[in-house]
């Protein structure tokens, strides 16, 4: 049995198969108190690039690319505020490197971040990467998605891998994606990861 840290829940013990990656250990996220929002560091809503949820039809942002888009948590511990300033409170720290999170507004040098909770915060753009990592069907839970050695669910089962488990994503087709994640290399379906739209083909 393979474990990697949990993203933001936790999840119960692993199943047994093939083999079963899966996820244990604390949340990823812990909350903050203690500051307060300061109205002389907020900045009009006018200058605030915000972008539709539909992935087909995208905006883009001041930086040039594309929202909503996919994203990956750089660092192990990260702020997330209530607005785009070091002076806004801190709502939320997010406790788990490689989580993927969807970028849905720009500000300056802030991102407003979506987690697979639907929970939303500004984060410094430093503490993002573009390495594009998914979340194996958080809105499972309990369950386990099946890995397999090609994009085919009649290929050879390679894992049945826990719902929550974070892998990193080698190439998506469309259809399916190829995952990599505490060892294990195969594909899993795209609709059941967080982390890439449906219908989205990624290279490397």
């Amino acid at each position: 049995m393979v474990n990697t840290a949990a993203p933001r829940r936790r999840i119960g013990p692993a199943l047994l198969g093939i083999a079963c990656i899966a996820i244990a250990g604390a949340t990823a996220w812990s909350l903050a108190a203690g500051q307060t929002d300061s109205p002389a560091s907020a900045k009009a809503a006018s200058d605030i690039t915000t972008g539709s949820t539909s992935p087909v039809d995208k905006a883009f942002g001041r930086s040039g690319l594309p929202l909503p888009r996919f994203v990956s948590l750089k660092a192990d511990k990260i702020n997330v505020r209530r607005g785009p300033s070091s002076e806004h409170q801190v709502a939320w720290v997010y406790q788990r490197r490689g989580l993927p999170v969807e970028i849905t507004a720009e500000f300056e040098n802030w991102r407003r971040i979506r987690d697979s909770d639907g929970d939303e915060g500004w984060v410094y753009q430093s503490m993002l990467s573009g390495k594009r990592m998914a979340l194996v069907a958080p809105w499972r839970k309990q369950e386990a998605v099946p890995m397999y050695a090609s994009p085919s669910d009649s290929a050879g089962l390679v894992a049945m891998v826990k719902a929550g488990v974070v892998a990193t994503i080698e190439d998506c087709t469309g259809d399916w994606c190829n995952l990599s994640a505490s060892g294990y290399q195969g594909w899993i379906t795209q609709s059941m990861l967080w982390g890439a739209y449906p219908g989205e083909q990624i290279e490397k």
